[in-house]
């Protein structure tokens, strides 16, 4: 079996402690994934603290180049890592596929985005007592930033922690999820084929919560990114005292469909936003809310174009839907549907798992108070409910204590702009599902969803520091 260590200051080291990495569509063995304790995290951190003062040095452009490198990389081994998503985390092939096109979209734009981050002047003669100075700004990198990433998507969710953090200058331990520790040791080895200084990236795998207190309480640490629940980013919240935090956070996420919208046109994508990756993604799809004019033909469509999804082996390029993540995840979702019938929910398609794999499921007469509707879901279940007016829809998209995108489709610009600003949620989307995001734009949520902002250039910001300069021009 084959043996995976951690990479620390550039090398691979093989650990006593391991655990077995299991396909999660096949239960096949992948790999032994060395785990790490809390003298490995000590050292990882030892090691991008030391490598962070030569490479803050480093100019903007050799930054620059190192990230371009890694796209021109990516490129050259698409396939190769596609394969290895669909094996580790079960993501159909296609689905891989298209998360491997975003990952080398966004070290693009970190490429790009390291040779401007630009300071401002500032009019200091704007006050009295400011006559004869120049004031001005720059910015700097913070340190060691810790990046805990999620498993489902494992190299496009680990770019926008590591592009933005190695375009500023800093340096990184990255603990990434234990079902996904095969993608965050391959990035790693094209970093360092990309001319990436050894040290700069530390992976450190294992438990989570044997190692979270060592990479977050440590002092040298500067920022802590993290993707995942919100149960834990409160805890790392909490534990991160004055250190900054960007906190991607869970998610329920709704969209509004106005009776001025032809269906045949939205239905496609409305299927693709729910059921995608099984529904493990942040801005998945959950709850649909359709004006009761167009309700009953919207269902008969959706249910319709859902069933045409198929279902089966990751690595086949027709599969739609494939395992969850772990058979635990399949069994809460499991209780939840159930719980939902009996509090008077009826299910409309699916609802019965089929081993490791949970179908394409939709829930109707589903309320608020439910789980599959107030809590994440994060599995492929999708609630439709009925509205009649557009005030109604917005404040049951908004009775949640999640926000992070939200969509609605309509053809009325007044009422378009009427849910911008009522809606109460870090992301808009019009007339696309709340699924959507690319790669440069702000992403992040409010409430319960999040705290602080990624996308490249946003990312950027938070992961540096804003520094004054006066000069005083006449003694």
């Amino acid at each position: 079996m084959e043996k995976k260590g951690l990479f620390i200051n550039g090398k691979y080291e093989i650990k006593e402690s391991t655990y077995v990495l299991l396909s999660p569509y096949s239960g096949e063995t992948l790999a032994q994934i060395s785990k790490a304790n809390k003298d490995d995290v000590k050292r990882a951190i030892d090691g991008a603290e030391s490598t962070y003062h030569v490479f803050k040095s480093m100019p903007a452009h050799k930054r620059s180049e190192i990230l371009f490198n890694v796209v021109k990389i990516l490129n050259e081994r698409k396939e190769e890592m596609a394969k290895v998503i669909a094996k580790e985390a079960g993501k159909p092939i296609r689905t891989a596929r298209g998360e491997i096109e975003r990952t080398v979209v966004t070290y693009q734009f970190a490429a790009e985005e390291a040779k401007r981050i630009y300071g401002e002047t500032i009019p200091m003669d704007a006050a009295p007592g400011g006559e004869n100075r120049v004031g001005f700004t720059w910015r700097e990198p913070l340190g060691v930033v810790v990046a805990i990433s999620p498993f489902n998507f494992p190299f496009n969710l680990v770019a926008h922690k590591l592009g933005p953090a190695f375009a500023a200058g800093n340096t990184v331990v990255l603990k990434p999820a234990e079902q996904t520790p095969l993608s965050a040791l391959l990035i790693a080895e094209i970093f360092q084929k990309a001319g990436l200084p050894d040290g700069a990236l530390q992976v450190v795998t294992g438990s989570g919560s044997e190692l979270s207190d060592s990479l977050i309480q440590d002092s040298r640490i500067k920022k802590v990114t993290f993707t995942g629940s919100a149960k834990v980013g409160k805890l790392i919240k909490e534990k991160a005292g004055l250190r900054k935090v960007t906190l991607e956070l869970g998610s329920n996420s709704g969209l509004i469909i106005e009776p001025d919208i032809p269906l045949e046109k939205i239905i496609k994508r409305c299927v693709e936003g729910a059921f995608a990756f099984s529904g493990q993604v942040c801005i998945s799809l959950q709850r649909i809310y359709v004006h009761e004019d167009i309700y009953d033909d919207f269902c008969k469509r959706f249910i319709e174009e859902a069933k045409n999804l198929k279902v089966g082996d990751p690595l086949e390029d027709t599969t739609d839907i494939s395992a969850m993540i772990s058979g635990r995840e399949v069994d809460r979702i499991e209780s939840w549907i159930t719980e939902a019938k009996k509090q008077g929910a009826e299910v409309g398609l699916g609802g019965v798992r089929e081993g490791t794999i949970f179908p394409p499921t939709v829930l109707t007469k589903v309320t608020n108070d439910m789980a599959v509707s107030c809590q994440e879901t994060f599995a492929p279940v999708v609630s439709i409910v009925p509205y009649s007016k557009l005030d109604e829809a917005i404040e049951i998209v908004n009775d949640s204590v999640y926000g992070l995108n939200v969509g609605i489709y309509t053809q009325n610009i007044s009422n378009a702009f009427h849910a911008a600003r009522q809606l109460h949620s870090g992301g808009v989307i019009i007339n696309d599902i709340p699924t959507f995001r690319l790669d440069h734009m702000p992403y992040g949520g409010v409430k319960e969803s999040g705290y602080g902002r990624e996308g490249i250039k946003y990312a950027v910001e938070e992961m540096t520091e804003l520094k004054f300069v006066t000069i005083k021009t006449v003694l």
